[in-house]
């Protein structure tokens, strides 16, 4: 049995059937406001870039949506990581009886403001990590855009028709999927050093960590296996979450869009 359907099933068998969506509502107050700056300014960004290289440098129009993912997810990661923050602390921490009811969002940034309140450090507590949080989505974003934008208009002039619905949930699932998968096995150990980070609890270890040493540790005490740990969940779960966020996301663009023209 692999290690991700173990975990799960140790979660269900000590914790309960409802442990195991711990932490749903951070990871719907994270989800909605990220993605709402995520994917319009991704767009924003990239037909401004878009227009630029088609007329001044046509070479340069391939590394477009590289350039604007990039942009786009460190706005969204700088603007939402606290919420981001409490997630991960809510699933790592919290809930491991039944009986035990599990804080909010707010009151877990709250417990990670006190250890430190009234010195200057009490605020950036709650962007602890943020370097490695955006040392993973960063890249993370980059290949996920520059394989999921060829793959999409690959698959669009395949299917040689006018678009529709079913034809943009299509093309966007597949691409979608594809990229979202690839990209998070790419910069696995990138999320796992991001995670590492974020549930240290020691509070002056917390403020001096760095990507790089946490890199470091990960690699001495697990090899490769521990740089890779989590992979088939992290795969499992991007895959999907991409082709599902860009797929409604464009449908209800293009839905609007003929509203409006109508």
């Amino acid at each position: 049995m692999s290690s991700t359907k173990l975990s799960a099933r140790n979660n269900f068998m000590q914790e309960g059937f409802s442990r195991l969506w711990r932490g749903t509502n951070a990871s719907l107050a994270l989800a909605i406001p990220t993605v709402g700056i995520y994917m319009p300014c991704y767009d924003y960004f990239r037909n401004i870039m878009e227009e630029f290289t088609t007329e001044k440098s046509p070479t340069l129009t391939i590394y477009v949506p590289l350039v604007a993912g990039t942009i786009a997810r460190s706005l969204a990661c700088i603007s939402c990581y606290p919420v981001e923050l409490a997630r991960t602390r809510m699933q790592a921490f919290k809930g491991t009886q039944r009986d035990v009811k599990l804080p909010g969002v707010w009151k877990t940034l709250v417990d990670v403001v006190n250890p430190v309140k009234g010195s200057n450090n009490g605020y950036r507590m709650l962007w602890t990590g943020l370097g490695a949080q955006l040392a993973r989505d960063v890249p993370f974003s980059a290949i996920c855009w520059s394989i999921l934008e060829p793959t999409r208009r690959s698959i669009q002039l395949a299917m040689g028709e006018e678009p529709g619905a079913g034809s943009i949930i299509g093309a966007n699932f597949t691409a979608g999927f594809v990229a979202g998968a690839v990209a998070a096995a790419a910069t696995c150990p990138l999320d796992v050093a991001k995670t590492r980070r974020q549930i240290e609890k020691n509070t002056d270890r917390a403020m001096t960590m760095t990507t790089r040493q946490t890199l470091a540790e990960i690699w001495r005490d697990g090899g490769i296996r521990g740089m890779f740990s989590g992979a088939g969940a992290r795969v499992g779960r991007a895959g999907p979450s991409v082709a599902i966020v860009v797929s409604f996301y464009e449908v209800v663009k293009y839905g609007l869009h003929n509203f409006h023209q109508q």
